[in-house]
């Protein structure tokens, strides 16, 4: 099946003014598929819309501030009654760049806002969508962050730890009623925005950077097969995570059937 065929005939993506988000519009606008666009910029926004325009499909923007309490609620109002698909909460980024104690806390509630809350209410919205129709996917993209906290991003390795873990209880769920979902985990990326942080720091840029594109062009090939793909690494390996995305899977279907077991054995 075609992605327009999977996933059609819209697709949401959340942070899509540039890098990664832009990306997957691009990518997905190439596919057929039309394309809501969600950032806080609304000036790089209405730019990709004219090159999706462009390709034959309609385009959508929605300015939001992602941290705000409303968030999700103006999302979904800009959607109207657009069927959506395809969900790729691609916004997350820690632009803090700064210790725990050394920000005001509104800082730290505002990227928990935008990393936790409003990815929760946008997945519950569009998924009982998808659940009915038995249809579509979710993409979450997080950080390798999300293996552990470290030191200066503490708030940022909670929050993707979040996402990890609720992802792929989404997965395990909705993987009955044939809506795919995946937590695209990455490493360092070259974005606009990680560029900008690298030179408030006064560091280089570092080589071998994830491209864009690429993750585009992977993310949309790994949604199948998730609940979870490490960037760079094969489905079998656990390289720089605790264990491989298989073996994440593995377990979460092992406890599945023997929770299962255990009901019926209490019912009985």
């Amino acid at each position: 099946m075609t992605l327009l065929e999977k996933y059609g005939p819209w697709a949401l993506i959340t942070g899509a003014s540039e890098g990664t988000g832009r990306a997957f519009a691009l990518r997905l606008a190439d596919e057929g598929i039309n394309c809501i666009l969600v950032a806080r910029r609304s000036a790089p926004l209405e730019a990709l819309a004219i090159e999706i325009r462009a390709k034959g499909v309609e385009a959508i923007t929605a300015s939001v501030d992602l941290t705000a309490p409303n968030a999700a609620q103006q999302v979904t109002d800009a959607t109207g009654e657009h069927a959506i698909g395809l969900l790729i909460t691609n916004a997350g980024a820690d632009t803090n760049g700064s210790p725990f104690l050394d920000r005001d806390i509104v800082n730290w509630d505002q990227l928990v806002a935008m990393n936790i809350t409003t990815t929760m209410r946008l997945a519950h919205h569009f998924g009982r969508t998808m659940r009915e129709s038995r249809r579509g996917g979710m993409i979450l993209v997080g950080s390798g962050a999300c293996y552990g906290g470290l030191n200066g991003i503490s708030v940022y390795c909670g929050a993707k730890g979040f996402l990890l873990c609720f992802g792929e209880g989404l997965w395990a769920e909705l993987r009955h009623h044939g809506v795919e979902v995946l937590n695209l985990i990455l490493g360092r990326t070259d974005t606009p925005a990680h560029r900008q942080l690298l030179e408030s720091k006064g560091l280089p840029v570092p080589e071998n950077m994830a491209s864009p594109d690429d993750v585009a062009r992977i993310g949309l090939a790994q949604l199948p097969h998730g609940p979870v793909y490490n960037w760079g690494q094969p489905n079998d390996a656990a390289g720089y995570a605790p264990n491989s995305p298989d073996t994440r899977r593995e377990r979460i279907v092992a406890i599945e059937k023997m929770s299962a077991a255990y009901a019926k054995h209490e019912g009985s």
